[in-house]
């Protein structure tokens, strides 16, 4: 694709509206409001909620992590990427609407569990494709603000539609439309808002963004080529050996990341004795840092590089998790407990401009359908080390500090791994 073609600035704004649209089902659904709805009106109790709920998302993650690497193998032969984001992205915003009819008892926990394992799915396949059309639609020049810019605007997205959930329809005394509190009808109208949230959004995209072409080729034949592809890519790994190395590296910090959202509300609670309140504010004011963090560094990952800015984003982390850790009052923990949210984002941020950088042209899909297997497949070790030696030290002081560990090796991994530019040469389509 030629240089010049690639900076529409209206083609990029509606690509970056997709997160903003996307990240609305992670922040009302997956962390904040479903979730403890499930757990307090539907389960049985919140114990066994918690592990039901907890094996779903793992059960998605693990069919994504199988299932990724070839499903972007077979759109790589196919061309277009759109199809696929609108297909999935259709899969999650039904499953999202059909929340409503998950009623506070204990007879819709099955539906409830399942509607969220399709909504996970849906949603995380779309994001697949999504990521990998970055690198045809920016510059090399611009590629790393443009990542960190929708990464941030998907954090403000997540966010304002929780305000609006949480101020409109949640946390009022009269609740609009005549619905009814009794059958928490103010609260799973929040489902169909995320709904039509993701929906609206993301129509800029489709109508804006431009796409590759389609290939001749039918979907048996894709799917045919695709999976004899994905083979010689596996035969011919140490064409691929920085992305593999790149990817082992971002596995471990990734995490590291995801045990701090995990467990971030658990630790504030039982060590700071913080409500449900103030961990909810908590957690709004952690993605708040987040999104102005990767908003911020994007600038850094185009005028030094993704490995460098993933690397100081990494210290960042150390630091500041150290800190939250070794702190034992209240106002130290919010200090250092925020300043960590602005490392948050730019290490995820810049691991996908990373990604869309090296990235040989013809296997992009497969490559971020690769990344997305890096980010589910070890997905239970860092709660489940947390776990044990909280556990075993009776400690959570000593359990979390499996996080900081974590952040270290996925960054003495990451330094063995070139900068973008060199890794390139190295990585060319077998």
């Amino acid at each position: 694709m030629n240089q010049q073609k690639k900076e529409s600035t209206l083609s990029l704004f509606s690509w970056a509206m997709y997160d903003w649209a996307n990240s609305a089902f992670f922040a009302v659904i997956q962390t904040f409001v479903f979730a403890t709805y499930f757990l307090q009106s539907v389960a049985e109790n919140e114990t066994l909620g918690s592990t039901l709920w907890g094996n779903t998302i793992g059960a998605a993650g693990l069919v994504i992590a199988i299932c990724a690497p070839f499903v972007g193998a077979i759109a790589d032969q196919l061309g277009r990427r759109k199809p696929w984001i609108g297909w999935f992205s259709l899969l999650c915003i039904l499953a999202t609407a059909a929340l409503w009819f998950v009623a506070p008892s204990q007879d819709y926990t099955v539906l409830a569990l399942v509607l969220i394992f399709i909504g996970t799915v849906g949603s995380e396949f779309a994001i697949i494709f999504y990521n990998a059309m970055l690198p045809d639609l920016a510059s090399e020049e611009r590629m790393g603000r443009w990542s960190g810019w929708s990464w941030g605007l998907g954090y403000a997205g997540g966010l304002a539609c929780l305000v609006v959930a949480l101020f409109v329809f949640v946390d009022v005394s009269n609740p609009p439309f005549g619905l009814d509190k009794t059958s928490a009808e103010h609260v799973r109208a929040t489902f169909l808002l995320v709904a039509v949230w993701y929906a609206l959004f993301s129509v800029p995209m489709f109508l804006f963004t431009s796409d590759r072409p389609r290939t001749d080729l039918k979907l048996k034949a894709a799917a045919k080529s695709g999976w004899s592809q994905l083979k010689q890519s596996i035969r011919n790994v140490r064409k691929f050996k920085y992305i593999v190395r790149f990817l082992v590296a971002r596995m471990i910090f990734i995490d590291a990341l995801a045990t701090v959202f995990a467990f971030g509300g658990i630790y504030a609670a039982g060590t700071f004795d913080l409500g449900e309140r103030d961990v909810l504010i908590f957690g709004i004011g952690l993605n708040v840092t987040a999104g102005i963090g990767a908003a911020l560094f994007a600038w850094l990952d185009d005028l030094m590089g993704s490995r460098t800015t993933m690397l100081l984003a990494l210290v960042g982390l150390i630091v500041t998790t150290t800190g939250v850790l070794l702190v034992t009052g209240l106002s130290w923990f919010w200090v250092f407990g925020l300043l960590l949210g602005i490392f948050v984002g730019p290490v995820q941020a810049a691991s996908r401009t990373y990604m869309a950088r090296v990235s040989p042209p013809d296997l992009q899909n497969q490559m971020f359908g690769l990344m997305a297997l890096s980010g589910k497949v070890t997905a239970f070790l860092g709660p489940l080390l947390v776990g044990w030696l909280t556990y075993a030290a009776g400690s959570q002081r000593i359990g979390m500090s499996v996080i900081v560990v974590l952040f270290m090796i996925g960054f003495a991994l990451l330094y063995t791994v070139p900068d973008a530019e060199k890794a390139r040469p190295d990585i060319k389509s077998p």
